[in-house]
């Protein structure tokens, strides 16, 4: 008879967050597959849960996804946990949960924490729609396009890469409305609300520390114009290109309108 794959979200920060669900399966499990054995071994010590860990990282996935999914074929049930969160969302796991998938194993997702839900529910911006994007992208162009769209963003960003970030907003959009969440559930839990402009320039002067979750309001509508367009003519002027000569440039590249790029940058 085969096994099964249980996917175990655990603590973001305050280890009473787990739920009896999780442990109860940690408890069942045969093996119990984790990022991390020595972190993992703290939170199933703080419950009294006896597990066979086996560490499942990023560098290791493919290998023992095939070791796993022999195991599950022979019986055995596998607990798969991430340091902290729901595996597979910015972390391991989607290997071999396509592995499972492939092999005809049952797969059981449990509910439970979740930095990204936690921070869009804390930051008071829409929550019907919205998007999360993993960690920010590095380059301008990418962070830019992201940053364009007109649904709630929610994302993660090293807290050395905050400032940054949040200029690239603010010059985009200074008065976008944001919240950074730092170190969500655990002790010193913050989250601060204000405009791109205002954060930019709080985290500028001081880097936050600790984990950190942004979560940006929707960009507005504004005449149908790609926010990368307008950054990329504003880029050519700041470059030495003259603004019409600019906007008719990326105008041929992108197929927006010329006048309307002209104008959105000389509004600026």
């Amino acid at each position: 008879m085969s096994g099964r794959l249980v996917v175990c979200p655990t603590p973001i920060g305050n280890l009473e967050d787990i739920t009896l669900r999780v442990l109860s399966a940690l408890r069942d499990a045969d093996v119990v597959a984790c990022e991390d054995t020595r972190r993992t071994g703290v939170l199933l010590e703080r419950y009294g849960v006896s597990a066979s860990l086996v560490p499942y990282h990023e560098h290791n996935e493919r290998e023992r996804t095939a070791d796993l999914v022999e195991r599950m074929r022979g019986g055995a049930t596998v607990a798969l946990v991430s340091d902290a969160g729901m595996p597979l969302v910015s972390d391991p796991g989607y290997v071999l949960v396509q592995g499972c998938v492939a092999a005809g194993l049952e797969v059981e997702v449990l509910p439970g924490p979740s930095a990204a839900l936690a921070a869009l529910v804390a930051s008071a911006l829409p929550a019907d729609v919205w998007r999360f994007v993993g960690f920010l992208p590095r380059k301008r162009g990418a962070l830019v396009e992201v940053l364009g769209g007109r649904e709630t963003l929610v994302a993660f960003e090293s807290p050395k890469r905050v400032a940054a970030s949040l200029a690239v907003l603010a010059e985009l959009d200074p008065s976008r409305p944001v919240a950074v969440c730092r170190e969500l559930t655990k002790l010193h839990e913050e989250v601060v609300r204000g405009t791109a402009a205002e954060l930019a320039a709080r985290y500028t002067a001081a880097e936050p520390r600790g984990e950190v979750v942004l979560v940006v309001g929707g960009a507005p509508e504004r005449s149908g114009l790609d926010p990368g367009a307008v950054d990329a003519v504003r880029r050519l002027v700041e470059s030495g290109a003259r603004a019409r000569v600019a906007a008719g440039v990326v105008s041929e590249l992108t197929g927006a309108s010329a006048n309307a790029l002209y104008k959105a940058v000389a509004e600026k």
